[in-house]
């Protein structure tokens, strides 16, 4: 078929990749308008518009398409049979969605209808959730409402970081869109609705949020320090530095447990913070200007002592 892909992050580029692979014809590759990025604040294309450009696509950047006559009358241009969004960013309105006679594919990643929303990845590791997946679904108005096309799903474990399930759903919605787009073709594709029960909704990470309270439970504290592995990064402050705290395992805490915040023992299996129930045993954190390491050599094996993490 002859498609428009529309994505912006480093998620969305198998996905497109994997389209030009299957033979399907790209017509253009809509993303976010360049941004500015690293110490330099330099005007940087998204991880898509780059890739497009290097397969040879054109590439589109509007700043936005609702109300945007120009931008509407530019994809009529194209007329594709089918239009692919993956994180894209920018919300298609109802303008957008009828252009395609075969409509608008979203690839989402979860398992809808729970995390609809911004950060599903984030806040599965975050809540806890056993499972978490790839939804493909036919967009619609709402927000990650639309009926749903092909679905699957992996295990989380208590040591899998939000950064691991984004690697694993990008190559599995790359691998589902192919398939849903040869069932689109075929008419062996089926369409079921939403479930009404279970709707979540993942909203927007802050850096605010992902300082830890030392007062939770182990158990809970180990799920932020993972869920926001890589971003926004679970921090705390210790000895007078900020720190990132990037791996850790839950454990239970001493018989006479200390404040919450302290750290109770450093030996080679890393450092034992006590939290407000249990303790937390950091495997890997990531000093101010320096590269993650291991929890006990980031100090030199030498960890500073008398100082609570707040």
């Amino acid at each position: 078929m002859k498609l428009v892909f529309a994505g912006t992050p480093e998620f969305s580029v198998p996905a497109l990749d994997a389209l030009v692979a299957s033979g399907h014809e790209i017509a253009a590759v809509y993303t976010q308008p360049d941004r500015p990025a690293g110490r330099g604040q330099k005007l940087t294309a998204s991880p898509v518009a780059q890739r497009a450009v290097a397969l040879g696509i054109p590439v589109l950047k509007p700043a936005r398409l609702r109300g945007n006559d120009e931008a509407l009358d530019e994809l009529r241009g194209l007329r594709p049979d089918c239009m692919v969004v993956v994180a894209y960013g920018l919300i298609l309105p109802q303008a957008v969605l009828d252009i395609p006679p075969r409509g608008c594919l979203n690839i989402h990643a979860s398992l809808l209808p729970r995390w609809r929303g911004a950060a599903p990845i984030q806040r599965a590791v975050l809540a806890g959730d056993t499972r978490t997946g790839v939804t493909i679904m036919r967009m619609d108005a709402g927000l990650d409402t639309g009926p749903m096309l092909l679905m699957d799903s992996i295990p989380l474990l208590p040591s899998t970081t939000a950064g691991e399930v984004h690697d694993a759903l990008s190559a599995m919605g790359a691998r589902l869109i192919v398939q849903a787009l040869d069932g689109l073709q075929c008419g062996h594709l089926s369409e079921r609705a939403q479930p009404e029960a279970g709707v979540t909704y993942a909203s927007k990470l802050s850096k605010d949020e992902a300082r830890l309270d030392w007062n939770l439970s182990a158990e809970e504290l180990v799920r932020r320090i993972h869920g926001y592995n890589p971003m926004p990064g679970a921090w705390c402050e210790w000895n007078g530095e900020r720190i990132k705290l990037l791996r850790a395992i839950a454990e239970p805490g001493p018989a006479n447990p200390a404040a919450p915040g302290t750290v109770v023992a450093a030996d080679a299996d890393g450092l034992h913070v006590q939290a407000g129930s249990g303790a937390v045993r950091l495997l890997e954190l990531q000093r101010p200007g320096a590269r993650p390491a291991a929890a006990m050599s980031a100090y030199g094996n030498r960890p500073p002592q008398g100082h609570p993490m707040r």
